[in-house]
This record gives C-alpha cells, structure tokens and sequence, in this order.
C-alpha cells in the first residue's frame, strides 16, 4: 500500500511529524482512513470538503492531503485520485486515534452461550473450532485458533497394546482433548506392566502438564525404583519423553475463508486473497504469528508487511491469547482479513472470546 514514489522516512522523523498534526489535519485524515475502512475507495478533498464539521475549501482540503503524503500516511492510487492510507497510516490510526467500541449484551450473551454449548456437547476442540467459526461469522473475515497441544493439564494416561513390539499411549486432557502416540515396546514386556505403568502415571498427573512430569523424572525414577519391576520403569520412562508427532506440537483451525471472497473491489483483490489462502494452506506462517501474541496481554494488531506472512497479501490479523487458570498460555485466537477491516468492532469481539474461552478453561468445561 505505501506510496513507491515516497522518499524513506526514518521512523523517528515520522513520529515527529504525526505529533505535529493538528486537529484539522487529524480529521482529515480521519475522513480518508474512515473511507476506505468502510467502502475500500479512496476519498477526494471534494467530498472531504463536504464532511468535515467546518467550513473548509476543496483547495485547502488539498493543500492538508500534500502534507499527510509527505508525511507517509496517505498515498494517490492513480492520477487525479482520491487518497488511501499508508500502511503507517493505517498504524498511526489504529495507535493514536482508533475508538474502541464495546460489545452489546446480546453479542456478549451469545459469544458466551454458543461457546459454552460447544465445550459442553462435544469437547474443548468443540469450543476452539466454534470460536473460531463464530469470530468468521461475526467479523465477516477468517477466524483463526492456533493452540499448543502438550501444554494441557493431562487428566489421564492409557497404554494400549497394539501388537508385541508397538502402543499406543493415550494422553486425555483435562479440557477432554485426546491425543495419541506411538510408542515401541520392551521385549518381552507382560500385558499386566501396561496397566502398572498407566496407574503409576496416573497416581501423579493429575492437573499437570506433560512438560512438568518429564521436568520430575529424577523423582519419578526413584519412586518406579521401589515400586515396579525394571521392564515396567522403562516404559514409563519411554512414555514420558517421547516427543510429540510432526504437525502435533501446534494445531491450527481456520474457518470462513470464503468470507474473504466477498467484495472484492478489483483484480488485484482478487490475487491478494488467492495468495493469503496460500499462506493459510501452508499453515506454518500462520502458527508463527500467531505465536507473536502470547507474549504480553490483550489484543494485538498487525498490519499488512509488517509482518512476513501478510507481505504479498497485504491482510491484517487481529488477535489475542487466552490462558488456563496458572497463567500458561493454551493458545491464540483471532481474525485475519483485509486490511480495511473494521478495526473499532473486530478488536473488543476477539478480546471478549479470548476471555471466555480462559474462564471456560478455568472451570473445565
């Protein structure tokens, strides 16, 4: 979106000369960055002229727009144009002059029911798929949830022989998640040390991560010592640090990238959207960002080339982590869509389904 014909700026001098902007410049350029958010075209200083609260000419409308190009924040699409916001436009905005509205009780009220109804009729993979699904529909964007697998509080260990040499190792979660592993067996191995091993294990876990189990192996082994039979020990041991599948240590969940589809103002709308359906078929870009968030709390925006995933699509993604009851970080949820999206709406909507999902976390269910 920037400007190509712009000299650089460096980003101390660009600070300075946003700083510097007075009110009629700021609703100026309000006006242009209010437009495109909401139709995507760019605004002319005639039709500026007629929306500002005062009285002020078309040429001096004009002489306000050179001052925000030269400032970075605005650029001319074509010749003889309207003006569209930079990329920093769109930053400086979302920073310095973005409202923030509040969600209704109704869209709070069914943010909470629809959520709850999902964890409670299937599982917590339920609740993120329909999270996911719902930031989609409300936003009119693709919602997005990256979660990290092995850092669920387990609630329950299984060994499950396969045949004399393999099992498979059934980790439940207290958020009712399931995942299994492969595990290569002792030889010689009784049936009788799958169910010992499980039970010491499970004597143990519970409310704990398999990360804080490996990180207490000394004090387990002295335990398995004293109380099992050496094959036994070493498949708890194995159990314990083995690694997680490839594709397993993050699980990605996209949903509404039709939605993307819709509006599309040019051709151009139409390859950018064909190459975020790109990044988001790759799926490891869109981990890595969202990765980004769980550092700090709240909502955290990214803006078109900001960013290594969005540099050719040039789309935004608005998005939040949400925690279990210690603090850990269980995952990131969020919207990613162009980056003309409604900013003000999507950023409390993505704040508030982040925090229902910590309180449903919070209270196993």
């Amino acid at each position: 979106m920037a400007n190509e014909n712009d000299a650089p700026r460096t980003s101390a001098a660009r600070a300075q000369t946003l700083s510097d902007l007075n009110e009629r410049s700021r609703e100026i350029f309000r006006q242009i960055v209010e437009n495109y958010l909401a139709s995507g075209e760019p605004l002319g200083s005639r039709n500026i002229s007629r929306l500002l609260s005062v009285s002020l000419s078309p040429a001096s409308v004009r002489n306000v727009m050179a001052d925000l190009e030269h400032a970075g924040l605005i650029y001319a699409p074509h010749t003889s144009a309207g003006r569209l916001p930079t990329e920093s436009g769109l930053r400086f905005f979302v920073d310095a002059m973005l409202e923030i509205g509040d969600l209704d009780r109704a869209e709070r009220e069914r943010i909470e029911v629809e959520m709850r109804a999902a964890a409670m009729e299937q599982n917590f993979e339920g609740a993120l798929a329909q999270a996911s699904a719902m930031l989609s529909g409300l936003s009119r964007g693709a919602g997005v949830v990256a979660t990290t697998k092995q850092d669920a509080p387990l609630k329950h260990i299984e060994f499950v022989r396969l045949d004399p040499a393999r099992a498979l190792v059934v980790l439940v979660s207290e958020d009712g998640s399931v995942e299994n592993r492969l595990l290569d067996l002792p030889p010689g191995l009784p049936a009788s040390a799958l169910v010992e091993a499980g039970n010491f294990l499970n004597a143990r876990i519970r409310g704990k991560t398999l990360g804080d189990i490996k990180h207490e192996a000394k004090a387990m082994h002295e335990s398995m010592e004293q109380e099992l039979d050496a094959l036994t020990a070493r498949l708890i041991e194995a159990g314990v640090a083995m690694p997680a599948q490839s594709g397993e240590a993050r699980h990605l969940i996209v949903r509404g990238q039709a939605n993307l589809l819709e509006d599309l103002k040019a051709i151009e709308d139409l390859e950018r959207i064909r190459l975020l359906f790109d990044d988001l078929e790759t799926q490891t870009d869109v981990v890595e960002l969202l990765t980004r968030t769980e550092h700090g709390e709240g909502v955290r925006i990214f803006i078109g080339s900001e960013n290594k995933l969005f540099s050719l699509s040039g789309s935004s993604l608005i998005a939040a982590p949400f925690h279990d009851p210690q603090q850990k970080l269980v995952g990131v949820l969020g919207v990613i869509g162009p980056t003309r999206l409604n900013y003000a709406r999507i950023v409390p909507m993505v704040d508030y389904t982040a925090r229902v999902l910590s309180r449903i976390i919070k209270e196993g269910r």
